[in-house]
């Protein structure tokens, strides 16, 4: 529906969707944490910039009607029929086996203790130059719209 839908709002809408579906998975691989990032981050704010963008554009129903919307469909279900081929074939001709029951996540995994033990001690200068490259990103904008103004 992201890719095939004719309206933008609608499509936005339809990603929105996607993006939970995507943190619904991180929580079954017992993630919770980037799971909740996806949703604050990609589904909350990326696509309120997204759904601005296209609604600030004013676009018209006539100006986003296609003309090949046949072929469009014609491409995204031989698309999906070739990843079907390919996905039932690796898993109906592969050699070994993969038995998900003998594969245990470590202790903890996912968590929000996890993650911040993990960003506090083991990729300790990763993230504070990540703060630093945020903080000076935010002073370079105030920099730039107090120019504007004058």
């Amino acid at each position: 529906m992201v890719v095939s839908h004719k309206n933008p709002v609608l499509s936005a809408i339809s990603l929105v969707l996607t993006l939970f579906s995507t943190a619904v998975l991180f929580v079954l691989l017992h993630a919770h944490f980037i799971a909740a990032i996806q949703i604050l981050i990609y589904a909350g704010a990326i696509m309120v910039l997204f759904l601005f963008t296209v609604m600030f554009l004013n676009i018209r129903e006539k100006e986003f009607r296609f003309d090949s919307i046949n072929i469009q469909k014609r491409m995204t279900f031989l698309f999906i029929f070739l990843v079907a081929v390919g996905l039932l074939s690796s898993r109906l001709f592969s050699s070994s086996p993969v038995v998900f029951s003998k594969l245990k996540d470590p202790e903890n995994f996912g968590t929000v203790a996890e993650v911040g033990r993990s960003l506090l001690s083991d990729y300790l200068l990763a993230f504070e130059l990540a703060s630093v490259l945020v903080v000076v990103a935010m002073v370079g904008v105030v920099i730039i719209a107090k120019g504007r103004e004058s």
